[in-house]
């Protein structure tokens, strides 16, 4: 069994909407950074979240941009921006009574994944694991590369040629505990019939692996 709520996070002068689902024991809380002219209805990060509930690791899918701001299409390449709305919901999460016992990880799709490197390096030893699926990692600073210490599996379709070696380049500026895997045969969406199924499975076994038991009181 899992909880679920549609959740209110707030950021600076505006509001983002979330979809919040904690299974019962859960070890972890990973935040879903969507990619560009995405939000928390992306089937395809739906799917892997499920998948990552299924191994007892809770979800956040949420809107990183207002409807106003993802009208205007500057804003979803906007680094910071996403990667501010980010720390607003890791910090809303810690000060929640259901999860803030619960350690956190980021899973970042497209230029999702350059705000998610640069939030866990922004949180340090609170960000526990990163998983980036056909995103761009390489969007993210050279200091955020180089400084996040949390464990970063990048995922990238074989098909995927120009982001293979964008998340190459990412990788080897990497000094995390890292690896880079590919799907053969994906594409960059991975459409293609048992491939987003592989991320989901690689995806929850990173988070498996590197999301501690939760500390809980008592």
């Amino acid at each position: 069994m899992s909880a679920s709520s549609l959740v209110s996070i707030p950021a600076g002068d505006a509001a983002v909407e979330g979809m919040l689902e904690i299974p019962d024991g859960a070890t972890g809380l990973v935040l879903f950074a969507h990619g560009s002219g995405s939000s928390r209805h992306s089937p395809r990060n739906n799917q892997v979240a499920g998948v990552l509930r299924q191994a007892g690791v809770g979800t956040l899918l949420m809107d990183l941009l207002t409807p106003q701001e993802d009208r205007d299409y500057s804003c979803r390449f906007d680094i910071a921006l996403l990667t501010r709305r980010l720390l607003e919901a890791a910090r809303w999460a810690v000060s929640q009574p259901a999860t803030r016992e619960l350690p956190l990880g980021f899973f970042g799709a497209s230029t999702g994944a350059a705000a998610a490197l640069e939030a866990a390096a922004v949180l340090g030893g609170q960000a526990r694991a990163v998983v980036s699926r056909g995103g761009r990692p390489d969007l993210a600073s050279r200091e955020a590369l180089r400084t996040s210490t949390a464990p970063t599996l990048l995922l990238v379709g074989g098909l995927d040629d120009g982001v293979i070696d964008l998340n190459q380049q990412a990788y080897d500026q990497l000094q995390c505990e890292k690896e880079l895997a590919i799907v053969p045969g994906a594409t960059h969406l991975f459409e293609e019939p048992g491939t987003l199924e592989a991320v989901a499975r690689q995806a929850a076994g990173w988070f498996a692996r590197h999301l501690p038991a939760a500390q809980r009181p008592g």
